[in-house]
């Protein structure tokens, strides 16, 4: 089954200390920038944005072929709060399915982070930035949340990836066919809830699309 969770055993040693060791210098940095701009409104939103996507990503939807895929939530993360909170709320969520469920391996939990915190988060909230400079309003959000959202989900599947091709588990051309082809419909599912729950938010508290990002 093709998955963003990569399982241990699946990178070698060079692969997973190194996307460890970057992924920690995010984290650190992340932790500096929530406590230099962290708020009273942060710290709830925080915490229902991590509830949120780790119960999102439990539930799976088939795709084809007997592959299914998930909601990975770091763009609509990153759109409400910034991308350094998308960082935080993604390492806990993934550190938590690597340490009680068993879902993506602990030597690997450092690539995961990257792909879906980092590389996810940042990419997703740019892109989503970059559409608004052109769409104004409501539809701007929407339709730069989507982008976004989808385009994330396909970067950090590209990221996983090249990880497993630089570990030689498979070669580029087969694992990145198979990943960013998968993931590009995954992707659709992606844009479209991170698109619902912005439109709830947007009627039921819009004050918190105003929140400073972290």
């Amino acid at each position: 089954m093709v998955r963003l969770h990569i399982p241990d055993g699946f990178l070698d040693t060079k692969t997973w200390i190194g996307m460890g060791g970057i992924s920690t210098v995010f984290i650190g940095i992340a932790v500096r920038k929530a406590n230099q701009s962290i708020s009273e409104k942060h710290i709830p939103l925080l915490g229902v944005m991590a509830a949120f996507v780790f119960a999102a990503q439990m539930f799976n939807f088939p795709v084809g072929g007997g592959t299914s895929g998930h909601f990975m939530g770091a763009t609509l993360i990153a759109i409400l709060l910034g991308p350094w909170a998308s960082v935080l709320i993604m390492t806990t969520v993934l550190t938590v399915q690597c340490l009680i469920f068993q879902d993506g391996g602990l030597t690997a939990l450092g690539a995961n982070i990257f792909n879906m915190g980092v590389a996810g988060g940042f990419f997703g909230y740019y892109i989503n930035t970059i559409v608004r400079l052109f769409v104004q309003g409501r539809k701007g959000l929407f339709i730069g949340a989507f982008t976004a959202a989808w385009c994330s989900l396909v970067l950090s599947a590209t990221c996983c990836a090249l990880e497993l091709s630089i570990s030689g588990t498979a070669p580029l051309k087969i694992v990145l066919s198979a990943m960013a082809g998968i993931h590009a419909v995954i992707g659709i599912g992606e844009g479209f809830i991170t698109v619902a729950t912005l439109s709830l938010i947007t009627r039921v508290r819009p004050d918190l699309l105003e929140l400073q990002k972290i």
